[in-house]
């Protein structure tokens, strides 16, 4: 079979399954699965298709009408979210200095934060979250900045400028996509990923809080990459080809 007929095959069963993967292609059309990988990058180049790990996806399935705006946003899968942030609220302690940044799943943390009657200080720049600590004394709650509208919080060099002299013990990253391949951790906004990097850095322990299919999207700015962070907490169980390449990175799935 010519390189040609066999974009055009793999293209009718992404049509057909919306998916495709790279070991099952090899066995398929009995090449190596380099020779596969060589053919999805390839094919991904001319935007045919969405390279993922361990396969493919057709572009238009990878979160359609996704947008950066907050507002949009907070309301869709809250029941992932609350999962998410379920297991997160086990990590922190008492007397604790915490890092949320502007994430949809991190207002949901902050629910479960004041539903422990935790006693921690937290910083974030997302008023979200400033709204949800103003229901309890609990919690010390630091912000400020340059108001960005679509992530309804604060960006910016001021904000860069107050955490200069923050040290964090644990931080919560959200996460617009993930590339296994590149090893990158990727947001929206340039000027968010400055600030998600600069908190990843003053951290003691940084979890990224993800949905598992952001592991099949990209976004436009990398702020971390999988050695930067301590875990992946995901509202559900990740595949095996996920699972042993995030321990390559040694990266705890939670």
């Amino acid at each position: 079979m010519f390189v040609e007929e066999r974009h055009q095959e793999i293209l009718r069963l992404l049509n057909e399954n919306e998916k495709v993967k790279v070991k099952e292609l090899s066995k398929r059309f009995e090449v190596t699965e380099d020779c596969i990988r060589k053919d999805l990058a390839s094919m991904e180049a001319k935007n045919l298709l969405k390279r993922t790990y361990g396969g493919a996806v057709l572009p238009d399935t990878l979160h359609p009408g996704h947008t950066n705006i907050v507002s949009i946003r907070k309301d869709k899968n809250i029941k992932e979210k609350r999962m998410i942030a379920k297991k997160a609220v086990e990590l922190i302690h008492d007397g604790d200095m915490i890092f949320l940044d502007t994430s949809t799943t991190n207002i949901e943390l902050a629910r479960e934060i004041i539903e422990r009657r935790l006693e921690v200080t937290v910083v974030s720049c997302m008023l979200d979250i400033a709204e949800v600590f103003t229901a309890t004394k609990n919690v010390k709650f630091l912000l400020g900045g340059e108001f960005n509208r679509s992530q309804n919080g604060f960006l910016g060099e001021l904000v860069l400028q107050m955490m200069e002299n923050f040290r964090f013990d644990i931080s919560f990253m959200g996460v617009v996509g993930a590339d296994l391949y590149d090893n990158a951790i990727m947001t929206y906004v340039p000027e968010d990923g400055i600030m998600k990097h600069n908190a990843v850095k003053k951290s003691s322990k940084c979890y990224l809080m993800m949905e598992s299919h952001k592991f099949d999207f990209k976004a436009n700015y990398v702020y971390a990459t999988f050695d930067d962070v301590d875990g992946v907490i995901c509202e559900d169980g990740l595949s095996k080809e996920i699972q042993d390449k995030l321990e390559t990175y040694q990266t705890k799935i939670i």
